[in-house]
């Protein structure tokens, strides 16, 4: 995937009004693209998940835009990358996939220019935790030019903490880590969820993270306490 460092891609024109990009042919022919493809997903990392982190990042962009009118940010950059953020994730490759260029086939498919495509494509490829523990200095040079990213980032990974996060762990923890059980599930806020809050971009994002953190730590304690008899 070719890495783009400018910002400022142009977006798309849709055959409808800018207010209406939800309406249009591309966003529209996205959003069913998306749903078939996370069929093949378990639970933790399925269409309600995209749904979840879509309905995320529209609360952070209008937040995030109230508060700051003079930031450019292009919703629908937003809106397809919070779509499409799962597409080609490596726990779920298949056979005959072609992870590295889904994202961008897709939306050359709906007309997409080129360097818009970039664009998406690279804040896809950069919302995993994993990818910014791994090259957290490449990850704020993309930030720099596309602050989209942080919104998507910020929503992907409100959903991974709070109580559907603690949910998406156990069902993630059941369809791929059986071997770990339930304990092992436990110790994983403390290996990635526990991390998360203090990665968050937003202002938007860092309020509702320790509001869900603490969910996370109320359930831990819970868990604590109904294991301590167990030696």
């Amino acid at each position: 995937m070719t890495t783009q460092m400018n910002g400022d891609a142009e977006p798309p024109s849709p055959e409808t009004p800018k207010r209406d990009f939800e309406s249009s042919a591309l966003y529209l022919g996205v959003y069913d693209f998306v749903k078939d493809y996370m069929s093949r997903y378990d639970c933790s990392h399925d269409f309600n998940h995209i749904l979840r982190v879509l309905a995320l990042a529209k609360h952070i962009l209008a937040q995030e835009t109230l508060a700051n009118p003079e930031k450019k940010l292009q919703k629908q950059a937003v809106l397809l990358a919070a779509l499409l953020h799962d597409v080609g994730d490596k726990k779920y490759v298949q056979s005959g996939d072609n992870p590295e260029h889904a994202v961008e086939e897709v939306l050359q498919k709906h007309g997409c220019p080129p360097r818009f495509v970039a664009k998406v494509a690279l804040i896809v490829q950069h919302v995993s935790y994993s990818n910014e523990i791994k090259r957290p200095h490449l990850v704020k040079a993309i930030l720099g030019a596309h602050p989209e990213l942080a919104i998507v980032q910020d929503a992907d990974r409100l959903d991974a903490i709070g109580a559907v996060g603690i949910a998406r762990t156990f069902a993630y923890g059941a369809a791929k880590a059986s071997d770990r059980g339930l304990q092992g599930c436990i110790e994983h806020f403390t290996d990635k969820l526990e991390n998360i809050e203090a990665l968050m971009k937003t202002e938007t994002g860092k309020a509702l993270a320790r509001e869900r953190m603490q969910r996370l730590k109320d359930f831990r304690q819970w868990w604590e306490e109904e294991n301590e008899l167990v030696s």
